[in-house]
C-alpha cells in the first residue's frame, strides 16, 4: 500500500503540466472498463459526459476519468486522453466502432499568476494526451498535474490521495484536486479540519487545536464577498475493487462526498463546483446494505485525507504575489 489512487489494481496515473501557463491535467486510466458514477454538490460545476453517468442512462463503465485545470476549456483535456485510449483500441464497441468513454471534471485556475495568452486554442488536449501517456503505478502529490495552478482561501492547493483497506480486504482510494473557495486548515492552520482521519501523520500529525476561537470558526472564502462560481472547486474520484452496480456507485459517491465537509470550511458553497466521481473494478463481492455503507464511511475518510495531503504537498507558484504554501509557514 503506497497510499495512493494506485493501490487499487488496474488502475494507473499520469500528470501533465505546463509550468508557464500554470496548469495542468491529470489523467486516471483503468485497464479495464469500470463501472462509475458522479455525484455533483457545488454550485458552479465544470463536467463532461456527466449525463452518461446518470442512473437512467445506459453506458455503466468508462475507460478513464479526466481531472483538468483550465475551466471550461480544461474540459478538452479529455479528448486527449480519449485520443490515446483509442490508439490503445479501448472503447466502448458498437459494430466496427471503437469510443473511449473519458467523463471529466474542471477547476478553475485561469487567474493565478501564469501566462494564460495561449493562442487559438488552449493547451489541454494535448496536456491529457501527455497525462494519460504517462500514466503509471506511481504518480507525485501536490503542485502536480490537475493540482499545479490550484489555490484554496489560504494555502496553495494542489492534487492529494489516500487510501485504506477494510477488515473484509475491499480497498478504497481517492485522489483529490483542491481548489475550494473555502479553506482546507482552521482558521490560519497548522491544523486541517481532516485531522481525526490522518494516518501515519501524513499531513503534518498536527492534530487539531486544544479549544476553538471564534476566530477559527470564521468564514475564510477566496475574494470575500466578490467569490465568483467560476473561480473554485474541488474536483476527485474514489476508486474500489469492490463488484458495485451503477446505482451502488452512485451512492457511494454520495456517502464519499461526506469526506469534503470534513476537510473544506465551508464547503459545496454557491461558488464551488464540488464533483466527485466514484468508480469499481470488481474485483470482491460486497453486502449490498451494511457492507457498502461500510465502504462509503471508510470513503468519506480517505477522500478527507487526500483533500489535506493535497495542500499538504503543494507548493507555490513561482509569481509574485502567489499564494503561499502551507509548508512555507508551517515547516
Amino acid at each position: 500500500m503506497k497510499n495512493l489512487l494506485t493501490d487499487i489494481a488496474g488502475v494507473r496515473v499520469g500528470h501533465a503540466e505546463d509550468a508557464k501557463i500554470a496548469t495542468g491535467t491529470t489523467a486516471i486510466i483503468f485497464d479495464a472498463p469500470a463501472v462509475a458514477a458522479i455525484d455533483v454538490r457545488g454550485g458552479g460545476p465544470g463536467t463532461r459526459e456527466d449525463a452518461l453517468l446518470d442512473l437512467a442512462s445506459t453506458v455503466d463503465r468508462v475507460d478513464a476519468i479526466a481531472l483538468s485545470g483550465g475551466s471550461a476549456f480544461g474540459i478538452d483535456a479529455g479528448g486527449g486522453i480519449q485520443a490515446w485510449l483509442a490508439e490503445q483500441g479501448r472503447g466502448l464497441r458498437i459494430r466496427e466502432a471503437v469510443i473511449p468513454i473519458v467523463p471529466g471534471a474542471i477547476v478553475f485556475d485561469l487567474l493565478n499568476g501564469g501566462d494564460k495568452a495561449w493562442g487559438r486554442f488552449a493547451p489541454y488536449r494535448d496536456l491529457g494526451y501527455a497525462a494519460a501517456l504517462a500514466a503509471s503505478d506511481d504518480f507525485a502529490l501536490g503542485s502536480v498535474g490537475a493540482g499545479l495552478g490550484a489555490t484554496t482561501a489560504t494555502f496553495k492547493g494542489g492534487l492529494g490521495s489516500a487510501s485504506a483497506v477494510l477488515a473484509n480486504g475491499i480497498k478504497v482510494a481517492a485522489i483529490m484536486v483542491v481548489n475550494a473557495v473555502g479553506s482546507t486548515t482552521v482558521g490560519e492552520g497548522p491544523w486541517f479540519w481532516a485531522a481525526p482521519f490522518e494516518e501515519n501523520g501524513e499531513f503534518g500529525g498536527r492534530g487539531l487545536p486544544s479549544t476553538f476561537a471564534p476566530d477559527m470558526l470564521a468564514m475564510r472564502i477566496k475574494g470575500g464577498p466578490a467569490a465568483n462560481a467560476r473561480e473554485n472547486t474541488t474536483i476527485g474520484v474514489v476508486v474500489t475493487d469492490a463488484t458495485l452496480t451503477k446505482p451502488q456507485a452512485k451512492r457511494l459517491a454520495m456517502i464519499a462526498h461526506t469526506g469534503f465537509a470534513r476537510a473544506i470550511y465551508p464547503v459545496h458553497a454557491p461558488t464551488d463546483g464540488d464533483v466527485l466521481f466514484a468508480a469499481a473494478t470488481g474485483e470482491k463481492p460486497i453486502e449490498p446494505l451494511v457492507g457498502l455503507t461500510e465502504l462509503g464511511t471508510i470513503a468519506a475518510n480517505v477522500v478527507a485525507r487526500a483533500i489535506a495531503r493535497g495542500v499538504y504537498n503543494a507548493t507555490a507558484l513561482p509569481f509574485a504575489g502567489a499564494m503561499p504554501a502551507w509548508k512555507d509557514r508551517f515547516g
